[in-house]
C-alpha cells in the first residue's frame, strides 16, 4: 500500500503527464511576412486563416489544419453542401424512377383538373356576359336607354374573366415549371442510382 506522499506523487505524475505532453506541441505556421514559423505558444489569429501544422516534441507532423476556404471555395462548397442534401432528399422520396414518374403523373392531373376548373369558370363568365349584352342590345333595339346596372355588371364580368384568365396562365406556367422539376427529379435519380 502507498503512503499518503507517494499516493500525491503517483496521482501528479498521472495527472501531469498529459498536460505535458500538450504542452510540447508546437505550431508551424507562415507569418505576414512569408516566413515560416514554429511556436509552441499557438497560432496567432492572423495567421490561422492561412493554415498551419501541429507538431510533436520531435518535430513530426501529427495535424494539418488546412487554410481557411476563399469566398469562391465558400460558395463552391455551400453548393455542393445543398446538392448532397437535395441527392439526400431525393432518394429518400423516390426509390425507383418509376415512383418519379407516377408523382408527376398525379402533380400534372391536379393541376390539369385546376385549369379545366378555371376554364369553366371562364365559359361560365363569358356566357352571362353574353346573355347580359343580349338584354342591353333589347334595349338598344327599343330605343331605349341601356339600364346603368346592366352596363356595370357587364364591366365587372369583363374584369373577372381578365382575372380568370390570368390565373389559367399562371396555373399553366406553374404546369410547366413542376414538369420540369419532375423531369430533372428523374434524370438526378437515374444518375445516382446508375452510381
Amino acid at each position: 500500500m502507498l503512503k499518503p506522499v507517494a499516493l500525491r506523487c503517483t496521482l501528479f505524475l498521472a495527472l501531469g503527464l498529459p498536460i505535458l505532453a500538450g504542452a510540447a506541441e508546437m505550431y508551424r505556421y507562415v507569418d505576414e511576412r512569408g516566413l515560416t514559423v514554429i511556436n509552441r505558444l499557438g497560432v496567432p489569429p492572423e495567421s490561422v486563416a492561412k493554415g498551419y501544422e501541429v507538431l510533436n516534441e520531435q518535430g513530426r507532423v501529427v495535424r494539418v489544419v488546412p487554410p481557411a476556404p476563399n469566398a469562391e471555395e465558400r460558395k463552391r462548397l455551400a453548393e455542393e453542401k445543398a446538392k448532397a442534401k437535395s441527392d439526400a432528399q431525393l432518394l429518400r422520396i423516390y426509390s425507383e424512377v418509376g415512383d418519379v414518374d407516377r408523382a408527376r403523373d398525379r402533380k400534372l392531373a391536379e393541376l390539369d383538373g385546376v385549369i379545366g376548373v378555371a376554364q369553366g369558370n371562364l365559359q361560365s363568365l363569358r356566357t352571362q356576359q353574353d346573355n347580359l349584352q343580349a338584354k342591353a342590345a333589347e334595349h338598344e333595339r327599343a330605343g331605349r336607354a341601356v339600364p346603368e346596372h346592366l352596363l356595370v355588371q357587364i364591366e365587372n364580368l369583363k374584369i373577372e374573366q381578365a382575372g380568370v384568365e390570368k390565373d389559367i396562365q399562371r396555373y399553366r406556367e406553374g404546369r410547366a415549371v413542376e414538369e420540369a422539376a419532375f423531369a430533372a427529379d428523374r434524370a438526378r435519380l437515374l444518375e445516382l442510382r446508375q452510381r
